[in-house]
């Protein structure tokens, strides 16, 4: 911070002390927002869009200079104030103490107890896994901590202590340090107002609702947006991009969607320049007919757009109608106008790349454009859009969000398998990576693509990108060519070597995860649909399901997908074996079989194509046919497997998975539950929901045993195993 800054900061200070001495005191004002949430507030809170409501209920108490000491009461929480300073102790109903938290009433400063149990959340991007020991300065975008491995950031000041507590700080913006054992909170510079959120409960799925409450659920997206998405970079022409669609088909290697990058970032991408919205005519000389090309292989077409600072910058046939002295963000309608004629073609989703420097309001005034405006056009079609930046409640607009321009490198993979979990608790759930990283290194090799695939299969966005682009097909480490030279203005950026170009096994791998991503679409569509009614994300922290487990409660390094299924990726160069904890319970090994007593670290030996993955006691796991894209039709059942050892169940959700019909009940939930002691697994329809297509065919057995044929038509079955 530079003189002048310091002169601001002192200057801004100033005028808030003096505001508050010319009023003759400061309130503070305790209000309940449900019987695990209270909302403790300095100031006048400026509408920055986050909240999914501006009031709550009434305060139930306002303290003041001078105010003596008391205590309130609310479900059950009891708060203990003290004034100098303002310090509020939150107890359980047995006078417990969850957490203490002091204010400076001056700065809009406060702090808080570290504690002895991990602390995670806080977006994506940062110090990973447990934020504790850490200084953050929640700083957005690319310019931020360790962005060749950690990522850009997406700073969510959502705290969640897993020792039974979460923390929103809705305003102001700050930076934490998590270095002692008390934690520090600071604005960016001195606040007129302070707003927290405070939630207490036991119960992990609790707080996370809380947090969904306060900024909003996620919505579902398109069932298109699931499975495989394929990026491009510099593009050598009409022929090579349909050829190379015709090649998925041909080598039935599935995929649903191309997506494509703008002219600017790479020599010759889709549009005439960056942030315009004309063609490239060495590409798409013909765009309608070339979208109509591709809708008639059954992919999905997203196009890159980037960001303008100044939307009078932009050129190409779209007439500008915006004003030229206010930012994209200030008028989003506008900015909207200028993809319509493109939009129209019938692309089918957005990239919408940079805005690093856009404050946290403008960034999800972006997020909710991508996601409203489509709609204006198309309204009974859910869209799709992949950002770079948000900012809490970007969920409520179906953002979806990559990490950045990372490095190819074991520790960026490493590292990103914290981000996910973190960023999953921080209400975002639909993450992932550039399989492979953005920047191609010395350690890009085959056997870092392969593993980095494998992760990319279990995180909610599965799409390869990056430099030298090429090298991110499923068959690009086979053909000898290492595709277009960009790696010149990077530092640290190199081409694999020679040899690396032949190898005819990365293909076969990459098939077994890409129909294994495809058969377990209705697992993941179900656990998705999960995510937009209750707030749990896909990617889960163990802590979520085995909060009483301290073991599993910080393990950073393997993850819940969705309830039942553990994954733990393969981060290490030549790994011939996976160290991982299993919580307690019984396991299934995915790959074998095998029965595994959890409570305790395995090892599991690993070849190339080897991701472990174990299956939970008590789980019906739905394992559809293998399809080439998501919306075929395949005449074949869906197999359920029971893993004995415990009660369990699964519900399987389904829908047109295009559509907003299912908000009006156009859906199906059929409602699965083992009985362990019975050995019978019932399926019944999820009240609320109807039948909707042909009856459904199962092919069920318990794990190890033979399958038995089943028939669900809308009435209850039990089937015995």
């Amino acid at each position: 911070m530079d003189r002048r800054d310091v002169l601001k900061a002192f200057s801004a200070a100033a005028l808030v002390r003096a505001a508050r001495a010319a009023a003759g005191e400061f309130e503070i004002r305790v209000s309940p927002v449900s019987e695990h949430t209270l909302r403790i507030t300095l100031g006048a809170v400026p509408d920055d869009g986050a909240l999914v409501r501006a009031e709550w209920a009434a305060p139930i108490a306002t303290l003041r200079p001078g105010s003596p000491a008391r205590e309130l009461r609310h479900a059950g929480l009891r708060v203990a104030f003290t004034p100098d300073p303002a310090t509020f102790r939150i107890q359980d109903a047995r006078g417990a103490e969850i957490q203490r938290i002091a204010i400076d009433p001056v700065t809009g400063g406060f702090s808080f107890q570290t504690g002895d149990a991990p602390l995670l959340g806080l977006g994506e991007g940062g110090p990973q896994f447990d934020r504790r020991g850490s200084q953050d300065r929640m700083r957005s975008g690319q310019g931020g901590y360790r962005l060749r491995t950690n990522g850009g950031r997406v700073p969510i000041p959502w705290i969640v202590g897993t020792s039974g507590w979460g923390l929103f700080v809705h305003q102001p913006a700050g930076s934490f340090d998590f270095t002692g054992p008390v934690s520090h909170f600071q604005p960016a510079a001195p606040a007129a107002a302070l707003d927290l959120f405070f939630v207490a409960a036991r119960e992990p799925a609790t707080i996370l609702a809380e947090y969904a409450r306060l900024t909003g659920l996620p919505e579902l997206p398109a069932l298109w947006t699931l499975g495989y998405q394929q990026s491009h970079r510099t593009l050598l022409g009409r022929d090579a991009i349909l050829a190379e669609a015709r090649t998925f088909r041909g080598k039935r290697l599935p995929c649903d969607t191309m997506i494509f990058l703008g002219t600017g970032f790479c020599p010759s991408g889709w549009n005439t320049n960056n942030g315009e919205f004309t063609f490239n005519q060495k590409v798409f000389p013909d765009p309608q007919a070339i979208f109509d090309e591709f809708h008639r292989e059954h992919f999905r077409v997203v196009l890159h757009v980037a960001y303008p600072v100044r939307i009078s910058q932009m050129s190409g046939t779209v007439k500008d109608p915006c004003d030229p002295q206010k930012r994209a963000e200030q008028q989003p309608s506008c900015y909207w106008d200028m993809h319509k004629p493109v939009w129209k073609l019938g692309v089918d989703g957005w990239w919408p790349d940079e805005g690093d420097a856009l404050d946290g309001p403008s960034r999800l005034v972006r997020n909710r454009m991508y996601w409203e405006a489509p709609q204006l056009d198309r309204p009974n079609e859910r869209p799709f859009a992949l950002h770079r930046n948000g900012y809490p409640g970007m969920q409520r607009y179906g953002a979806f969000l990559w990490s950045g321009d990372v490095y190819s490198t074991w520790e960026t993979l490493r590292t990103h398998v914290a981000i996910g979990i973190n960023t999953g608790l921080s209400g975002i759930p639909y993450w992932g990576t550039d399989i492979g990283g953005f920047v191609p290194t010395k350690e890009f090799t085959a056997e870092l693509f392969v593993r980095w695939f494998q992760f990319g299969a279990f995180c909610p966005l599965f799409r390869s990108h990056g430099r030298n682009w090429t090298l991110r097909l499923p068959w690009g480490w086979n053909t000898g060519d290492p595709g277009p030279i960009e790696t010149s203005n990077y530092n640290g950026a190199a081409l694999p070597d020679a040899s690396q170009l032949h190898n005819a096994a990365v293909e076969p791998i990459c098939r077994k995860y890409l129909e294994l991503r495809y058969r377990l679409l209705p697992y993941l569509y179900s656990a998705v649909r999960e995510a937009t009614v209750t707030g749990m994300p896909v990617m889960r922290a163990l802590w979520l399901h085995y909060p009483d487990d301290p073991a599993a409660v910080a393990r950073g390094d393997v993850y819940l997908w969705g309830r039942d299924m553990l994954v733990a990726p393969v981060v290490d160069q030549g790994a011939a074996e996976r160290r991982l904890y299993l919580p307690r319970g019984a396991w299934y090994d995915f790959w074998t079989g095998e029965r595994v007593a959890g409570g305790r670290e395995v090892t599991r030996a690993v070849d190339l194509e080897t991701m472990p993955l174990y299956v939970r006691a008590g789980a019906v796991l739905p394992l559809g046919p293998v399809k080439q894209y998501t919306g075929e039709k395949v005449d074949a059942p869906t197999d359920l497997t029971v893993y004995p050892g415990a009660d369990g169940g699964f519900l399987l959700y389904d829908d047109d998975g295009a559509s907003f019909d299912y908000r009006k009940g156009e859906w199906t939930g059929i409602r699965m539950a083992w009985n362990e002691r019975r050995r019978s697994l019932s399926l019944r329809l999820e009240p609320g929901s109807k039948m909707i297509g042909p009856p459904r065919h199962f092919s069920v057995r318990a794990a190890g045993r033979e399958a038995r044929a089943v028939t669900f038509s809308g009435r209850p079955v039990e089937v015995r195993l």
